[in-house]
C-alpha cells in the first residue's frame, strides 16, 4: 500500500440506515459547513487525518516514497491507522444509548445557543459548536430505526428543542432538523409502532410544527439545491403526518400552509419536483374537507387554480410529472366545488368558459375538464352554472362528447365508463336545474337529426343494463354460496354489494334512466314516443326503468337536509309514475 492509499484510507463505519436520494442528503451535512473538504459525519480522527493531509503530506501523491517522510510523520500516521483499526464496533441502539444521544444533543444545542448570544458577530467562536450540533443531529437519524423509543424524544424534551432549531439563524441547521423529522415521520416507520408514533405526532402538533415548518420554508432559497431539498423534505413531513392522522389537515391549512402552497404554486419559477409536490399536498388538504375548501376560496385560491390550469388548454403537459401536477390541480378544484360558495367563485372566475375551451381543444386536459364541469353543475347548488353553461354555447361542446366517446383516452388514464358517467351526469344536472328558454334549448337538442341523441341514449341504456345484470348474477351467486356456508348477510355486506353494483355501471344506468324519464315528461310527444318505441323494439321494459329509478330515489342526497331529500324523492317518483 503506497502512502497515497494510506492517507486516503477510511475505516469501515458499519452500515447506516439508507437515505432517500432526493431527501436532501446534503442538507445540513458537513460538506456544506466545511466547503466540501470533508465527507459528511467525519469522526474526530478522520478530521485530524484530513487536517494532517492538508498540512502538506498530500504531496505524497506526486510520487514521494515512504522513505522520504520524516520518522515523526511516519509515527503519527501509523498511530492514527492503529487507532482506527482498533476502533470497536458501533454500540447497539437501545434505550440507554438513545438517552445518551439526546443528552449530548441538548448539551450541544445549548452550548451553540450560548456562544451565538455571546459572540453574535464572531462566527469563528461558534462555528465549531455548530458543526458539533450538526454531527449529533446526523447521528440521531438512527432513532428512526427504533420507533418504539420515540417516547424518549418527548419525555426528554428533544422534540421541543428540535422544533426550536427550525428557526436557527443558520438554515443548514434548520434543514438538518427537517431531514431528521422527515425520517422520524416516515409513514412505514410510524406504522411499525403505533404507540410511539402517536406520542411523537402529538408532541409535534402541540409544538405547532406546521407553523414552524412554514416559517422556515418562507426563508429558504430554492435556487440553492440543499435548500430546495429542505423544502421537499418539509412537504414530505406534512404528507406523512396527514396520512397518519388525516384530521390534522384543517389545522395545518390554517397555520399558514394553505397560503404558502398557493403562493408557491403561482410563483413564476420553472416546473420542478417541489411544484409537483405542492400540488399533491394541496389536493390532500382539500379532499373531503369543507373547512380547507372554504379557506382556499377566501384566499382567492379558485382563481390561482384556474390560472395555473389555463396553461393546459392549448398545450399538453411536456412530461409525465407535469401531467401529474395538472391532474392534482384538477382534483383540488373538484374538491373545492363540493362547497356551494366556491361554485359562485368558479362562475365569477370564468371557470366554465375555461373548461368549455378545454373540451373543444381536445388536449389531455379535456377528461379532467369534463369532471370539473360535472362537479360544478351537480345538485341544486349547480343551477347558476348550468344556466351559464348553456349561455356560453356549452351544448355544442357537450353533445358531440355524448354522441361519441373519444378514442384517445389512454394517455389520460381515463376509462370509457368514466367519460360516459361525467357526460350523462352533466346532462342530467342540466335537465334538473334549467328553466324556461335554456331548458327548451336543451330539449331541442334531443329532437335534432331525427332524434339521434335519443337513439344514443337508449344504446347506452342497454349497454349499462347488461353490465349491471351480469354483476347482479355474480353477486347473487356469492350470496347463495355464503348462505350455504351458514354465513350471515349483515348490513355491511349488503352495502359492499351495492357499491360493487354501482361500480359495475349501476350509477351510470341510473343517470341514463333519469334522462329518459325527464325527456319523456318534457311535454314533447316526439321524445316520449321515441324512448318507448326503442324500449319495445329492443325488448326493454318500463318496469325495469321504474325499478332502477326507485332505487336511485332511495339512495339520493346523502349529507343533505331531510326536507331536501324528501322533496327530491317526491319529484323523481312523480316523473317515474308518469313515465
Amino acid at each position: 500500500m503506497d502512502v497515497g492509499e494510506l492517507l486516503s484510507y477510511q475505516p469501515d463505519r458499519g452500515a447506516k440506515r439508507p437515505r432517500e436520494e432526493d431527501g436532501g442528503a446534503a442538507a445540513g451535512g458537513e460538506d456544506d459547513f466545511r466547503g466540501g473538504k470533508q465527507q459528511k459525519g467525519l469522526g474526530a480522527r478522520e478530521r485530524e487525518l484530513a487536517r494532517y493531509r492538508e498540512a502538506g503530506v498530500g504531496g505524497a501523491e506526486g510520487g514521494v516514497e515512504m522513505e522520504e517522510l520524516t520518522e515523526d510523520k511516519k509515527m503519527i500516521l501509523e498511530k492514527l491507522m492503529d487507532q482506527d483499526e482498533e476502533e470497536p464496533e458501533a454500540e447497539p441502539v437501545d434505550e440507554s444509548s438513545v438517552k445518551k444521544m439526546i443528552l449530548t444533543f441538548e448539551k450541544r444545542s445549548y452550548k451553540n445557543q450560548e456562544l451565538r448570544i455571546k459572540f453574535p458577530d464572531n462566527p469563528e467562536k461558534f462555528m465549531e459548536s455548530e458543526l458539533d450540533l450538526n454531527d449529533i443531529i446526523q447521528e440521531m437519524h438512527v432513532i428512526a430505526t427504533m420507533p418504539d423509543l420515540y417516547h424518549l424524544l418527548v419525555e426528554l424534551n428533544a422534540v421541543h428543542s428540535l422544533l426550536g432549531l427550525l428557526s436557527h439563524e443558520n438554515t443548514d441547521v434548520a434543514i438538518a432538523v427537517v431531514d431528521l423529522l422527515q425520517e422520524l415521520t416516515d409513514i412505514d416507520t410510524l406504522h411499525e409502532s403505533e404507540e410511539g408514533a402517536e406520542v411523537l405526532i402529538d408532541a409535534l402538533l402541540e409544538g405547532h410544527v406546521v407553523a414552524l415548518l412554514v416559517q422556515n420554508m418562507e426563508r429558504l432559497d430554492e435556487q440553492v439545491k440543499e435548500e430546495a431539498d429542505g423544502v421537499y423534505n418539509t412537504l414530505a413531513i406534512i404528507e406523512n403526518m396527514a396520512e397518519f392522522r388525516p384530521g390534522l389537515c384543517t389545522e395545518a391549512a390554517q397555520q399558514g400552509l394553505m397560503q404558502w402552497l398557493l403562493k408557491r404554486i403561482k410563483a413564476k419559477m420553472p416546473f420542478d419536483a417541489n411544484k409537483l409536490y405542492c400540488s399533491e399536498i394541496l389536493a390532500i388538504l382539500l379532499q373531503n374537507n369543507d373547512n380547507t375548501s372554504e379557506l382556499l376560496g377566501e384566499m382567492d385560491g379558485i382563481d390561482v387554480l384556474l390560472q395555473q390550469l389555463s396553461v393546459f388548454k392549448r398545450h399538453n403537459p411536456s412530461t409525465a410529472e407535469e401531467q401529474e401536477m395538472m391532474e392534482n390541480l384538477f382534483d383540488a378544484l373538484c374538491s373545492c366545488l363540493m362547497l356551494s360558495s366556491n361554485r359562485d367563485r368558479f362562475l365569477k372566475g370564468e371557470g366554465l368558459q375555461l373548461m368549455n375551451l378545454m373540451l373543444r381543444e381536445k388536449k389531455m386536459s379535456r377528461t379532467s375538464a369534463l369532471k370539473v364541469l360535472d362537479y360544478g353543475m351537480i345538485g341544486a347548488e349547480g343551477a347558476d352554472n348550468c344556466h351559464k353553461f348553456v349561455d356560453i354555447l356549452g351544448l355544442r361542446t357537450i353533445f358531440p362528447l355524448f354522441m361519441k366517446t373519444p378514442k384517445k383516452m389512454k394517455k389520460t388514464r381515463a376509462s370509457e365508463k368514466e367519460h360516459e358517467e361525467h357526460v350523462c351526469s352533466i346532462i342530467a344536472s342540466m335537465l334538473r336545474n334549467l328553466k324556461s328558454q335554456q331548458r327548451s334549448r336543451l330539449l331541442s337538442k334531443f329532437t335534432e337529426n331525427d332524434c339521434e341523441k335519443v337513439d344514443r341514449l337508449m344504446e347506452l341504456h342497454f349497454k349499462y343494463l347488461e353490465a349491471v345484470q351480469q354483476a347482479d348474477k355474480r353477486i347473487e351467486g356469492e350470496k347463495h354460496e355464503m348462505v350455504r356456508r351458514g354465513e350471515i348477510l349483515d348490513d355491511s355486506m349488503e352495502d359492499e354489494f351495492y357499491l360493487r353494483r354501482l361500480d359495475a355501471g349501476l350509477f351510470v344506468l341510473q343517470l341514463i334512466c333519469y334522462i329518459m324519464v325527464e325527456i319523456s315528461n318534457s311535454g314533447n310527444s316526439q321524445l316520449h314516443q321515441r324512448v318507448h318505441q326503442i324500449l319495445n323494439l329492443r325488448g326493454g321494459s318500463v318496469k325495469i326503468v321504474r325499478h332502477i329509478m326507485r332505487e336511485y330515489a332511495e339512495s339520493i342526497g346523502d349529507g343533505k337536509s331531510d326536507e331536501f331529500k324528501e322533496a327530491e324523492r317526491k319529484r323523481i317518483m312523480d316523473l317515474v309514475d308518469n313515465f
